[in-house]
Parts: structure tokens; C-alpha cells; sequence
């Protein structure tokens, strides 16, 4: 499947769908803003290549305006909203299925009330960015990923402390060499080679995240402002003033490699989890190694998963097309023609391939114009939030005669959203399994965030 395409196709379709489809609101401001992107491609075998589900923003709320009703985002950046987008979309091709016996994306199943994804369907992440979180910990191997941009800021003061160590340890050289360093040069000293970098330096970073390791997990070292971070951890995004319970987007990829991108509620429907065959990153700061390392190998050791799950061997690739809008993009432009200060835009745009309402723009987690007073009415929730989305699945199992429903969900009381993710039992399973052999300190919100109806 992956002859079909390039990542450069991959990420200038995802381009132009961004320029052209959504809309001027909620768009950074030229030049003073910049966003992160991030798109679900469908690719079916004959050629056909078409963007279903579409994400920007970089915002998540903190831990303290989190709600019990479900009717605020937690998590805006674009990685999440592009999945719970695509969740939208998957919701949709499941009523055209199930209800409708309209043409869909999916094919009856083995078990009854069950459907499975067509052989011919398969779908392609995009993100602008290298993922929140252990991906971004880019080792300093890995430096040449670095550019001019980058270097600028710091993130490459690896390469000297490298370089700085072997000089120490080899002294003086006879015929002396000169290493760039970050726009310096030191004298005697060269490139440190990849072999020298596998050791104790593989946690000397080029790259750094932002994300904090959460409870539970061994930790960074305390040399603040070191080029030292752990890899491998499990993060939490960090916020301004209250601290979220947001995992990093590394984590998030990492459990939907295995558990699917549909969701617990969806799964319901589905014979067989929905895996993405390949991610694809835009032209940024990028290593193959940390990619594979926090979204594939930290969770491939996991055994006795139910039927149909897996740890997907997803194909990582990396496009060399920039993104303008992200944030390489505009400092650099706004470094040459000062404008004031450049800031992340604070909406977060979401669109999905159906056919009422596929746009929604949010700022904060709710519909962007929400006053104060308005929060917590119909009118300021996103169509992407927890609460819309089990209203809509509801509407789609009502839908449904009860002897057309799927074992899981027929003859059961079930009321809350907690409840019904709860029965969808194969998930579930599957869920337990990946937080015992690999996700043990994964956050985890309390039932009385789920238990809205």
C-alpha cells in the first residue's frame, strides 16, 4: 500500500487541504501566530486518496478545568483533535453501514452485528510536528536533524558537550580538526561519530520535550537546564499555571498503536481495532529512532492481547515539506521581519469528512465565542467532545433494532458513558494488558469525569 504514495504527496495534500478547506477562523495570525497540523488520509488500493479527518491547535486545559459533564476538551492539540475527528468520521461510515445499508468503509463481520474494515481501505497519519513527549527527545546521533533554526535556540549544545568530552579524553591531536559547534568551532575536536553516541550519550539530547514524567515513572535528572532527559517515560503535557492530566502525544500514538483509533464506544461495532499503516511528519526536527522508540517499540513486548489487537508495525516516514503555519516557520519569517512577539494561536480547528457540520473551532474547549456565562450550555460545546460524541453513538445504537445489535450492547442497562466504554469488553481487555506490561503509570481520570449521560 505504502507504493501509493510519498510522504511529500501525504503532507502537500494535507497542505493544501488546510489552505483550502478550513476556514480563515481559527487560524493563527500571519506572522504573529503559529498552529500544529495534524490529518488522517484515506488511501484505498486503486489510487484513491482522499483527507477524512483534519486537526490544528497546540492547547490543552489544566487539570483543575477539567468537568464531570463532558462538554469540554481536554486535550486541543492537533493530534487529538484530528483523532476524535476521525472518530467522527468512523461514526459516520458505521451509520451508512449499520443503518442505512448505504456504501461505507466497512463490510459485515463474522459475529453478529459486527463490522470490519474493508481490504482495500487503508488510512495514513500526518502531523506537522515531531509528537509531544518521548518522540521528541531526539538523541544527539540523531543532531543532523537539527537546523539552523534549532541550533539557534540551543538544542544543539549536545554536540559540544560530545565534542567537549572526547577532547578531554583523546587530548590535543596531531593534525587538528574543526567541529562546528552551534556556530562556534573548537579546535582538536571532531564529529563525534554515531558508534561513541550509543552509550551513556544516548541520553544526551539534540531535542528536548517540555512534557513532565508522570508520577510513577523514574524521571529526569535534576541538572536543570541539562541536555539530559530520559527516554522511554510516560509525560504529561505541560501547561501555563495549572498542571494538566493530558498525556504527551508520544503516549497517546503509543496506545492507539495497539488499541486502535476508534475508541472504546466505537469498538462496540467492530470486529477488529482500526490501525493506521503509517505516520508521516512533516519537515521539523525528527528522529526515526526516538519515532520508533515511543510510539512502536516501548509497547512491543506486550503478549496475551485479545483477538484482533496488536502492536502495529506502522511505518514511520518523514516528508521534507514544511509546514508555514508551524512554528519553525513563522519565527523564522517573524525573526526577519520583526513584528512584535510570536506566540502559539490559542483556537484549535477540527474537521471531519461528513456530510452535516464537519467544522468546529474551539478555543479553551469550547466553541470558539463561548462567554462565561454561556459554559455549559448546548451552544458551547465542540461536536468533538466526549459528551457529543456518546449523544451521536446513542443516536446510532437507537437507530438499530435490538436483535441487529452487537452481544455487547443488547439486552443491557447500561446509562453512562463510563458504562458503556466499560462494556466494550474486548477493548477493555486489551486496555488492562497494555497498562500491565508497558503503560503502568499512565494517568488516569476518575470515574467521576465519565459518569455523564
Amino acid at each position: 500500500m505504502a507504493a501509493a504514495w510519498t510522504a511529500d504527496e501525504v503532507a502537500a495534500l494535507c497542505y493544501s487541504h488546510y489552505g483550502v478547506r478550513l476556514p480563515r477562523s481559527g487560524k493563527p495570525e500571519p506572522g504573529r501566530e503559529w498552529t500544529l497540523l495534524a490529518a488522517v488520509l484515506k488511501v484505498e488500493r486503486g489510487g484513491g486518496k482522499e483527507i477524512v479527518a483534519m486537526g490544528t491547535g497546540t492547547k490543552c486545559i489544566g487539570h483543575s478545568e477539567m468537568r464531570s459533564t463532558g462538554d469540554v476538551l481536554n486535550d486541543s492539540h492537533a493530534e487529538v483533535v484530528a483523532k476524535r475527528s476521525f472518530q467522527r468520521y468512523l461514526l459516520h461510515q458505521l451509520w451508512l453501514a449499520a443503518v442505512h445499508q448505504a456504501p461505507s468503509i466497512f463490510s459485515p463481520g463474522m459475529a453478529h452485528g459486527r463490522w470490519r474494515l474493508k481490504t482495500h481501505v487503508s488510512f495514513v497519519f500526518f502531523s506537522s510536528h515531531t509528537p509531544c513527549g518521548d518522540a521528541s527527545i531526539i538523541p544527539v546521533r540523531d543532531v543532523e536533524a537539527l537546523s539552523p533554526w534549532e541550533v539557534s535556540r540551543g538544542h544543539g549544545s549536545c554536540r559540544a558537550e560530545v565534542a567537549k568530552r572526547r577532547a578531554e579524553e583523546e587530548g590535543a591531536a596531531s593534525c587538528p580538526k574543526r567541529a562546528k559547534v552551534g556556530g562556534s568551532s573548537l579546535a582538536g575536536v571532531s564529529e563525534p561519530s554515531p558508534d561513541e553516541c550509543l552509550g551513556s550519550c544516548q541520553v544526551v539530547n539534540a531535542h528536548r520535550t517540555g512534557a513532565k514524567c508522570v508520577p510513577g515513572e523514574a524521571g529526569d535528572p535534576q541538572q536543570l537546564g541539562g541536555p539530559h532527559q530520559t527516554v522511554g517515560l510516560l509525560r504529561t503535557k505541560p501547561g501555563r499555571g495549572a498542571q494538566t492530566a493530558s498525556m504527551s502525544c508520544s503516549d497517546k500514538l503509543a496506545r492507539w498503536n495497539v488499541l486502535g483509533w476508534q475508541g472504546a464506544l466505537l469498538m462496540h461495532f467492530l470486529e477488529q481495532p482500526v490501525y493506521l499503516s503509517a505516520v508521516v511528519v512533516g519537515r521539523c526536527p525528527y528522529s526515526q529512532e526516538a519515532m520508533r522508540r515511543a510510539i512502536v517499540a516501548r509497547c512491543q513486548r506486550v503478549l496475551h492481547l485479545p483477538d484482533g489487537f496488536r502492536v502495529q508495525e506502522v511505518e514511520l516516514l518523514q516528508s521534507q515539506l514544511r509546514f508555514e503555519q508551524g512554528r519553525q516557520a513563522v519565527e523564522t519569517g517573524s525573526a526577519q521581519n520583526p513584528a512584535g512577539k510570536v506566540g502559539p494561536c490559542g483556537a484549535a480547528i477540527s474537521w471531519s469528512a461528513v456530510p452535516e457540520h464537519p467544522l468546529d473551532v474551539t478555543t479553551q474547549g469550547f466553541k470558539q465565542g463561548t462567554t462565561k456565562k454561556a459554559v455549559g450550555s448546548l451552544k458551547s460545546r465542540s461536536r468533538i467532545c466526549k459528551v457529543e460524541f456518546f449523544h451521536a453513538f446513542l443516536e446510532m445504537v437507537a437507530s438499530i433494532p435490538e436483535e441487529g445489535l452487537p452481544e455487547t450492547l443488547r439486552a443491557k442497562r447500561l446509562q453512562t458513558y463510563w458504562e458503556y466504554k466499560e462494556a466494550a469488553t474486548s477493548y477493555q481487555e486489551a486496555w488492562k494488558e497494555l497498562r500491565r506490561q508497558a503503560l503502568g503509570a499512565w494517568v488516569r481520570n476518575s470515574r467521576d469525569y465519565l459518569g455523564f449521560t
